[in-house]
């Protein structure tokens, strides 16, 4: 009788959870930050079936007997953060005797059961680049997630384009990181760009063979996967995500998207401020950091915080990463903080670290503000966003809680150490005990 009794209780309790779903919810009370347009001091946030249905002024908002209500006065409500470069998730590192692979996947690298994917969510994140390491040239293809709740595959997190295809980039590295002086590695700087130039000739000719072919399969190349994905890159269909330093590096780097064409998001840029107005004038986006390589590596000591500043001036679009452990993901405000703080506008500094990455990531249109028909992707904060002393108390990922401060367990990821989470167990109490899993 025990086992019928936990069974119809599951039953039950998935039910109540999808009837709840179905239900319209406001958010009431808070200060509401759209990030596209001016923050709502007395606010509602509505949401019903993972979508946001609007925002707006609470003072004499009557709402319909089918919608519950859930207070959070005193508190602040905004997008769900966009990390457009991270490595969350127990990513290995690209590695082999090819400098250049494009080929490699992210996706087939992913531990979703990673309690890195949580811990992100503990820091507001809901939207995450997962990239490969940077010891290449070009490392492989990156792989754009919702972290959304109880992942247990890959599949669970994955985002699909209108064609049904899961997207992601690609993570392309210039600078000490990918110079090597044995077999095929480059050894230099210019003998860096000119492989890369020759992959993407090689490319341009593979297109046109294909082109050529128009269809007919007696004609058509052999087949080549890494031809076949920086064709993609030539035909604006996958962005290059490109690890960059220095500032003749930076350059490098335009020179060949302006030869190529192809689509480019600047990644740490640590000298931005020295060559900022070229980059605004290549009409490029760039995803900075504040703090990187602690321990020394020389291509960032001319970092600076005023990075985010000067590109804001020049008007280039500017977002920020974590390059998770280089900062850690329950971290991610301050690098806003620190950007604000060294001359870069509030307005700005919020934006990048929610529209601006989704444009980075072409999702400009799903999430990254708080506007009717967007995905349901929000968090819920103690107090102003820029303040060392605010909370992230809830994180939800298409309508759905996915972390929560007040839970012990949620807690313990938002202030454990390195590895927290790491241990928890996933407990069933039905059949006495007879089911159970780790959750890593």
């Amino acid at each position: 009788m025990k086992r019928y009794l936990c069974i119809l209780s599951v039953v039950l309790l998935s039910f109540s959870a999808t009837a709840a779903q179905s239900m319209r919810t406001a958010f009431v009370g808070a200060r509401i930050i759209p990030i596209v347009g001016e923050p709502i001091e007395n606010g509602y946030l509505l949401v019903h079936n993972g979508k946001i249905v609007e925002t707006g002024d609470a003072t004499d908002r009557v709402f319909t007997a089918d919608t519950v209500l859930v207070d959070v006065r005193g508190k602040v409500i905004m997008p769900g953060l966009v990390d457009t470069h991270s490595h969350i998730g127990e990513v290995a590192g690209a590695d082999g005797s090819e400098p250049i692979q494009p080929e490699v996947r992210t996706l087939d690298s992913i531990n979703a059961r990673s309690a890195s994917l949580q811990r992100a969510q503990a820091g507001g994140i809901t939207v995450a680049n997962i990239m490969p390491g940077s010891g290449h040239l070009d490392s492989g293809q990156t792989l754009y997630v919702k972290l959304r709740d109880g992942a247990v595959k890959i599949d669970d997190i994955l985002i699909y384009d209108s064609d049904g295809r899961y997207m992601g980039g690609i993570k392309f590295a210039n600078g000490t990181n990918s110079i090597r002086s044995s077999g095929k590695w480059p050894g230099t700087r210019a003998k860096s760009a000119a492989l890369v130039r020759e992959q993407f000739i090689k490319a341009q000719e593979y297109k046109a063979k294909i082109e050529k072919a128009d269809g007919d399969e007696s004609n058509l190349p052999a087949r080549d996967l890494a031809m076949e994905t920086l064709v993609e890159v030539l035909d604006g269909k996958r962005v290059i995500h490109h690890h960059t330093h220095r500032h003749d590096d930076i350059l490098t780097v335009l020179r060949l998207q302006k030869e190529f064409g192809f689509r480019l998001v600047l990644q740490h840029v640590s000298e931005a401020w020295k060559v900022a107005d070229e980059i605004a004038a290549a009409g490029v986006p760039s995803s900075i950091i504040l703090v990187d390589s602690p321990g020394g590596k020389l291509e960032t000591t001319d970092i600076k915080w005023e990075n985010g500043a000067a590109l804001e001036k020049a008007g280039a679009v500017v977002g920020f990463h974590t390059d998770d452990y280089i900062t850690d993901s329950r971290l991610f405000f301050r690098q806003a903080g620190f950007a604000v703080r060294a001359g870069m506008s509030r307005d700005a500094a919020l934006y990048g670290l929610t529209m601006a990455g989704a444009k980075m990531l072409d999702l400009e249109d799903r999430v990254g503000s708080l506007e009717k028909g967007k995905d349901a992707d929000f968090i819920i904060l103690s107090g102003d966003p820029l303040s060392v002393y605010t909370n992230v108390l809830e994180t939800w990922v298409d309508g759905k809680k996915v972390f929560d401060r007040s839970d012990p367990d949620d807690y313990l990821l938002a202030v454990g150490g390195y590895g927290a989470g790491n241990d928890r167990i996933i407990h069933i109490d039905c059949f006495d005990g007879d089911i159970g899993g780790q959750h890593e």
